[in-house]
């Protein structure tokens, strides 16, 4: 069972990785890049300051982030990925050779699991918990789905690696948002029947100004791709 599930891990790698578009190619390379994110994180940011009242509250939020990023992916680098020591394919002595590459670009020597998708998929879903905005989560799931995504384009994470990686990243993310609901207790007497508001009372137009960097960001990452191969 064991070795038939590795052998189709393999067999969707190869036919999912890579194309013959060098677009595709050159906006792959961007979104997978963590830099191109940094408006989002300012973003959410802001998100988080502009809706809280409290130092304590944009505060604990902060560092429940921190916290999603250090157990989602700070660990499967320092500990899982060389404790399990499962080469990347772009390294794989079986299939290495197969695997299409972009700007010799291979990645660490061992893969599992991904920290793109354990992180990505941690942040997204905290803030769904948090804000409690269907537009807002969908987009942020989007987001994280479009980081797995690039991971299996690019050759360096099986898609077991990836879904691994989001289920860890799920798991982080329930855990943290316990925890900081443990530390800010839900405030039962507050009610938010503004259709300006989430159930949590964060206002829709707070939320808007994440989808559209995102937006944005995505704008972004295809111009810069049209740049860089044509």
């Amino acid at each position: 069972m064991r070795d038939s599930l590795i052998d189709l891990d393999k067999e969707l790698l190869l036919s999912l990785n890579g194309s013959d578009s060098l677009f595709a190619d050159g906006l792959m390379v961007t979104l997978t890049n963590a830099q191109t994110w940094i408006p989002l994180y300012v973003a959410l940011l802001y998100l988080v300051i502009k809706n809280n009242d409290s130092i304590k509250k944009i505060a604990t939020i902060v560092v429940c982030v921190v916290l999603c990023v250090m157990l989602a992916g700070t660990i499967d680098d320092l500990i899982v990925k060389p404790t399990i020591a499962r080469w990347r394919p772009t390294h794989d002595p079986g299939i290495g050779t197969m695997v299409d590459v972009v700007n010799g670009y291979r990645g660490g020597y061992y893969g599992f699991f991904s920290a793109h998708a354990a992180n990505t998929f941690s942040i997204a879903l905290f803030f769904t918990f948090l804000v409690r905005n269907a537009y807002l989560s969908f987009s942020l799931i989007i987001w994280s789905l479009a980081n797995c995504w690039t991971r299996i384009y690019l050759g360096v994470h099986y898609p077991g690696d990836i879904l691994v990686g989001l289920l860890w990243g799920a798991t982080v993310a329930t855990v943290v948002y316990l925890l900081y609901r443990y530390v800010i207790p839900t405030n039962n007497n507050a009610t938010y029947i503004s259709s300006q508001y989430s159930s949590t009372g964060y206002t829709a137009t707070d939320s808007d100004i994440v989808i559209s960097v995102l937006a944005y960001i995505f704008i972004y990452a295809q111009v810069k791709a049209c740049i860089l191969f044509f």
